[in-house]
């Protein structure tokens, strides 16, 4: 199919890609692509037994005993795991974060994890609701998703419209904007939906900040800065998670994988708004080998159907892989 306006398939809105950033998505562990090929999108999970006999050691980051986790495959199977080791409900987690307790944009876990990595795991806090008023056109946020459902603010511009809420903190998820719910609704959607909204009018969110505890509460950050060189954890390997498909262990990212998927996710801000680290992932290993933009295209409708790309977003897509593999970046 050559390029053009592409039309959605029926795929269920709360089946999520991880940003990786990112789950993914941004990003320690989330900006980076393995060496294996697409491996069987659309396939169920592989039975327990086929499973990378892997353990990782998990914490709640507002404080908690250290527990141990094994035989996930998935963004939503390891939220399961942490929440059976520490008695909670899975939907209680937000996100994770890798080697660190702090809500660190840039230590995001999405679509990998390395293999030494510690994985901490922030829970809902506190509820709040707040109104803005929509006085430029751009209100300064960049949106990513946990990979179950809960799109959350990454990034907050300097001097923008949401930057004038301090009440507004990185790491929030939005639950409702305006009364509607969006629990499920993927990143690039609400990303959207807070892009059409009137300019000169005031609109309401409803939030849930990530539980901390009283010694970690510091300075409000800006999040994840775009430029920021994000490596993945501390082990010489990583597991890959999918969206679909089994995860994989994986060699440590070559040159070529970190600054293709850097670039693309850099893409994924600029034109929707978001960033996700293993979308970025899955499209870099989809166009790695081929020949030009329509074959890209299509490979992409093919592996991302759900997914409705401008035109343009593709070519520079293919560009910047293209600039990747001459190592023009």
């Amino acid at each position: 199919m050559p390029l053009g306006p592409w039309k959605k398939k029926n795929k269920s809105t709360k089946e999520q890609l991880v940003d990786n950033e990112e789950v993914s998505g941004g990003h320690a562990g989330a900006g980076s692509l393995g060496k294996s090929a697409v491996n069987g999108a659309g396939l169920p999970p592989p039975p327990a037994s086929l499973r990378p006999k892997l353990v990782f050691h998990t914490q709640l980051a507002h404080g908690s005993p250290t527990g141990r986790i094994e035989g996930f495959t998935n963004v939503k199977e390891l939220y399961a795991k942490i929440a059976e080791a520490f008695n909670i409900s899975p939907p209680e987690i937000l996100f994770c974060t890798l080697n660190t307790h702090k809500i660190d944009m840039d230590k995001l876990l999405g679509g990998q994890i390395g293999l030494e990595d510690f994985i901490f795991a922030h829970i809902k806090g506190i509820k709040k609701e707040v109104e803005v008023h929509k006085s430029e056109d751009a209100l300064g946020l960049t949106i990513t998703d946990n990979g179950a459902g809960y799109a959350f603010i990454k990034r907050i511009k300097e001097g923008s419209v949401v930057d004038g809420v301090k009440v507004i903190c990185v790491g929030d998820h939005i639950e409702c904007i305006n009364g509607r719910n969006i629990v499920g609704t993927r990143h690039y959607e609400v990303a959207r939906m807070l892009k059409d909204l009137p300019r000169d009018r005031p609109f309401t969110l409803k939030l849930v900040e990530p539980m901390k505890a009283f010694e970690m509460l510091e300075p409000r950050s800006k999040g994840a800065k775009p430029a920021s060189d994000n490596k993945i954890g501390t082990g010489r390997g990583t597991l890959r998670l999918r969206s679909k498909g089994p995860a994989t262990v994986e060699d440590e990212p070559t040159e070529f994988e970190e600054k293709a998927v850097k670039k693309v996710d850099d893409l994924l801000e600029s034109y929707m708004g978001i960033r996700d680290t293993e979308l970025a992932a899955t499209m870099v290993e989809v166009g790695r080998d081929k020949k030009n933009p329509d074959e890209f295209a299509m490979a992409l409708d093919e592996t991302l159907g759900d997914f409705a790309f401008p035109d343009e977003f593709v070519f520079d897509v293919w560009g910047a892989i293209g600039d990747a593999k001459q190592g023009r970046f």
